[in-house]
């Protein structure tokens, strides 16, 4: 069996050979930044994170990565205080243990998460509807794009992926409830499937996360185009229980042939794009050769 690869963020896991739950290749860094960039090179099977202290579960809670990460990547928190671990649960979070948890508690902690996170990847797809959205899921959405690849080998022509981020779910699930923040996921779904042709795909990657496949495009700009368009049309305010809620977006933007030929790279380069790209107050895009803002729309839904 392979051993499983775990980038360690911050205090480093206490050494896991011969604890009885297999192989473990660790791979330290200094901060999450930093894993971010470890992980768009390479898929990990799970990510060790130490939070000493307050600060660092915040700036945990805020990772731009954190959404996409944890769609595929075991994730496990070491505390060194106590916590109420349950928004960290909420986000992803697989497992939370103390800062100084004994060898053997750490070890099965990320195998038992990674695990999990295969069963979960089996499940995704044994289903392939997102049931809150309506739109395909992981899983259906990495079948479009391998079956276009495909035909793209005989018949070449230009396509592009595009991953979505938006910020705002959590916050209007703080302020009006789980049923406003499932209805706004909704909305924005079908906002960006109304700025779409029929031929293009969107689809639902995560809990915060979406990601448009465009079939067909003439040239790379195209590609460009289509994410002002969405971003203009995310960035409207939209109606929640009678008020008016914005939301930030960032989009990633990977091209095929430039990019890659396979399904899963494209998508993990969008996404990691769409991570790293602002959305703190103002919309924002990158492929691999720029990266800009678009100005937010101010009319009313």
């Amino acid at each position: 069996m392979n051993p499983l690869r775990v980038i360690a963020v911050g205090a480093q896991p206490p050494m896991l050979e011969a604890t009885g739950w297999g192989d473990f290749q660790l791979q330290p860094c200094d901060d999450l930044d930093t894993a971010a960039i470890l992980l768009q090179q390479a898929p990990a099977d799970a990510l060790w994170v130490a939070l000493p202290n307050a600060a660092a579960l915040q700036a945990l809670l805020h990772w731009p990565s954190l959404s996409p990460t944890v769609l595929d990547c075991a994730l496990v928190v070491s505390l060194a205080w106590p916590v109420d671990g349950l928004a960290l649960v909420r986000r992803g979070v697989q497992d939370l243990l103390p800062l100084n948890a004994p060898a053997g508690e750490v070890a099965r902690a990320l195998r038992l998460g990674v695990e999990r996170k295969r069963i979960q990847r089996a499940e995704r797809g044994a289903w392939a509807t997102d049931v809150a959205t309506g739109l395909p899921n992981h899983a259906q959405l990495i079948e479009h794009v391998s079956h276009l690849l495909a035909l793209r080998e005989r018949e070449p022509a230009p396509m592009a992926l595009l991953a979505v981020r938006v910020e705002g779910f959590a916050t209007v699930q703080a302020r009006l409830g789980g049923e406003s923040a499932h209805v706004l996921r909704r909305k924005v779904a079908v906002r960006l499937r109304a700025g779409l042709r029929a031929s293009d795909v969107v689809a639902s990657i995560g809990a915060d996360s979406f990601a448009v496949l465009l079939a067909w495009i003439d040239a790379p700009g195209d590609a460009r185009k289509v994410a002002d368009k969405l971003v203009a049309a995310l960035q409207r305010p939209f109606s929640l229980q009678g008020e008016a809620v914005a939301v930030g977006v960032a989009m990633g933007i990977s091209l095929s042939p430039e990019d890659g030929k396979d399904a899963h790279e494209l998508l993990r380069r969008s996404v990691a794009l769409a991570a790293a790209a602002p959305a703190l107050g103002r919309a924002g895009y990158a492929n691999f050769s720029e990266r800009g803002a678009v100005p937010a729309a101010n009319d009313e839904e």
